[in-house]
């Protein structure tokens, strides 16, 4: 039985590995040749990654930890900014971008990181609303802190001043990394298709080693029942610092990439909807699926696109849509007609290859 469930996951993680990699193998040429897709489908495409990366983080943390975060725009937005000053000190230092695109990942991770870590050392005493009514504070106090904060770069190297830009006195050849709230301006677009599938990739094989793990299934145990677990002598807090700090470090990668790929970024982008948007895309994939939090989160984030020629009612048509899925899925009467749907194609499909090998052994 053992073997079996070992079978099924390995075999759900390659699954999602497939999906990604038939999605770069289809959107990837279509990118290339010019005509089979329009400018604003070929703009998603980066943001579809980022937000892949955010619902499979944020999984983690509401899934597979089974924590209420909604705070992940916070953490996006230091990966955002932070890249966005490595990138701009880098800018004339070196000149390959894919290695200025990837040191902005890596630095918006780390910083992601820290900021996650100290976070949680409070935050993850609390349980239920009042763990999420702090990270939503989190979330926003992030943001306001951009909206204040200015970073300069000249020969004389990184200035930096809060609530007014007068404190900094910038030589002809400098300029604003981060400038109040326009946020980070005049940026290189480093960032591509190719870096978004990697990152991807990359968060996938984090995620999905991490909850078949021992730590993973520890994660879960406390999920499912943190006095028992406890008196296991699971360290509750532990655990779930691990899989808060993973995903915090995975949405700080996310905002990083998703600030190298336009020329500016403002605060105003991370704020309390963007989180909820992430939300969605997880409670709609299912929690604890990263299957669907994959198909939602691209699902989702082209679908304005597409209705974008009914531009008066598209957010209208957008919102039922997603009520009617989330009715559909959480529904116990439409669920069991889709299991017993699932199960006729198996059984039908087993009966199929029964009778092909008993074809063969009388042949």
């Amino acid at each position: 039985m053992k073997k079996l469930t070992m079978k099924k996951a390995t075999l759900q993680n390659f699954t999602n590995y497939g999906i990604i990699l038939l999605f770069f193998l289809i959107c990837g040429p279509l990118n290339d040749v010019g005509g089979f897709m329009t400018r604003s489908l070929e703009g998603q495409l980066v943001p579809i990654c980022v937000y892949i990366v955010m619902a499979v983080s944020l999984n983690l943390v509401v899934g597979i930890s089974g924590e209420l975060s909604l705070g992940h725009a916070g953490f996006m937005s230091i990966g955002a900014f932070s890249g966005a000053v490595v990138a701009g000190v880098m800018q004339n230092a070196v000149q390959s971008e894919p290695l200025r695109l990837l040191v902005a990942v890596v630095v918006g991770a780390i910083l992601a990181a820290v900021f996650g870590f100290l976070i949680g050392i409070p935050v993850l005493r609390l349980r239920g609303d009042y763990l999420a009514i702090v990270t939503l504070a989190f979330g926003e106090i992030i943001k306001n802190i951009f909206n204040c904060l200015y970073v300069a770069y000249d020969s004389n190297g990184l200035q930096v001043a809060f609530l007014s830009s007068s404190d900094i006195h910038l030589e002809d050849t400098g300029r604003f990394l981060i400038n109040g709230p326009q946020g980070a301006t005049g940026q290189d677009k480093t960032a591509t298709f190719f870096a978004g599938i990697l990152l991807v990739m990359f968060t996938l094989v984090v995620v999905q080693n991490l909850i078949r793990s021992r730590t993973g299934r520890a994660i879960m145990a406390i999920r499912d029942n943190r006095i028992a677990a406890e008196a296991c002598g699971l360290n509750a807090t532990r655990y779930k610092m691990i899989a808060f700090v993973i995903a915090a470090a995975l949405a700080g990668a996310a905002g990083a990439l998703y600030g190298q790929n336009f020329a500016a970024v403002t605060p105003s982008k991370f704020d309390f909807n963007t989180s909820i948007l992430v939300l969605v895309f997880v409670v709609f994939g299912g929690m604890g699926n990263i299957t669907g939090s994959i198909v939602a989160a691209a699902l989702l984030t082209v679908l304005p696109e597409l209705l974008r020629e009914f531009q008066d009612y598209r957010m209208l048509i957008y919102a039922i849509v997603l009520i009617l899925v989330m009715i559909a899925t959480n529904n116990p009467l439409i669920r069991g007609w889709i299991e017993q749907a699932a199960a006729w194609v198996k059984k039908l499909f087993t009966k199929k290859s029964t009778e092909k090998e008993a074809g063969n052994d009388g042949i």
